[in-house]
């Protein structure tokens, strides 16, 4: 009897200790959830757009307004103030959508021009090619796609004739800055275009330089989500058919060499038997019985 209340007791004490250790994770939980709530609650004026912002809009009181953002969600560069905000003019260098935290990433700094430098990441060059309707993918290549730059030039070599030309791709996935003097990324209409600001590095502003001296540049509009690169590949006239046809050249009949005409001086009046005297080199032809003595010319 003694044993089986040590057992009930045993196992009560079991029991209580499991419930402790229950409540005390429980109430640890709810602690936590309620101070991360509390944290989560706590807000943060960020200056945000009361209306959509263009490229180049400058940044005034009526174009924005503040609002409150969870503090541990406050994006990187936004503004506190819209007094901080519209210093120094600041003009939008991107869109900017209304109720959009304004970055410092997105407007100006203190010359309140709206520029492709202003834009473009360390180590980047902006470099213009000249383009055309048809170079230019029809006027459909805007500011923010990505394109490919092809080169069309003559085959080099002294037998290629002016209608040997090869193609390469020069460099890919270029960003386009700008379209003739428009660098705004909203402006989606087809326009031709004389000349095209692409984002390259050093070197690629180097490819593009040299390229336009040798051939033609022509823009291949990509996919901005395809990143694949590296299939380049050179583009020869013979392989723009599933045959290999060729004319061959016309060649003129080989002719004889002319043989070189002589003149014999006239014969010597009264002398006899009319002979003819040769005077210089001379050659005997021999026919039969008879022999024939002609002039020769000297070389020149």
């Amino acid at each position: 009897m003694q044993g089986r209340n040590l057992i009930v007791i045993g196992i009560a004490v079991l029991i209580g200790i499991v419930a402790v250790i229950v409540a005390n994770a429980y109430f640890s939980g709810v602690e936590t959830r309620s101070q991360q709530a509390a944290k989560d609650q706590q807000q943060q004026t960020v200056v945000v757009a009361a209306q959509d912002l263009e490229f180049g809009t400058t940044l005034t009181n009526s174009n924005l307004r503040l609002a409150s953002y969870p503090a541990a969600s406050v994006p990187t560069g936004a503004f506190t103030s819209i007094a901080a905000a519209v210093k120094n003019n600041r003009v939008a260098l991107r869109p900017i959508v209304t109720g959009e935290p304004v970055l410092a990433s997105k407007v100006s700094g203190t010359d309140g021009r709206a520029t492709i430098a202003a834009n473009l990441p360390p180590g980047k060059l902006a470099f213009a090619i000249s383009i055309n309707e048809v170079h230019g993918v029809g006027g459909f290549a805007r500011p923010g796609d990505v394109v490919d730059v092809l080169l069309t030039r003559p085959i080099p070599g002294e037998g290629a004739t002016p209608n040997d030309k090869m193609t390469d791709v020069v460099l890919e996935n270029v960003p386009v800055l700008g379209i003739d003097q428009v660098s705004d990324e909203n402006a989606t209409k087809p326009v031709v275009s004389k000349s095209a600001t692409l984002e390259v590095d050093t070197v690629g502003a180097q490819k593009l330089a040299l390229a336009q001296e040798l051939g033609v540049l022509t823009l291949a509009l990509r996919n901005v989500a395809d990143q694949v690169t590296g299939t380049r590949a050179t583009v020869l006239p013979r392989q723009l058919s599933a045959t290999n046809y060729v004319i061959p050249a016309k060649r003129p009949a080989a002719s004889a060499p002319a043989l070189p005409r002589m003149t014999l001086p006239p014969p010597r009046a009264g002398g006899p038997f009319n002979q003819i005297v040769i005077k210089g080199p001379a050659m005997t032809v021999i026919r039969g019985t008879t022999a024939s003595e002609y002039g020769v010319q000297r070389g020149q």
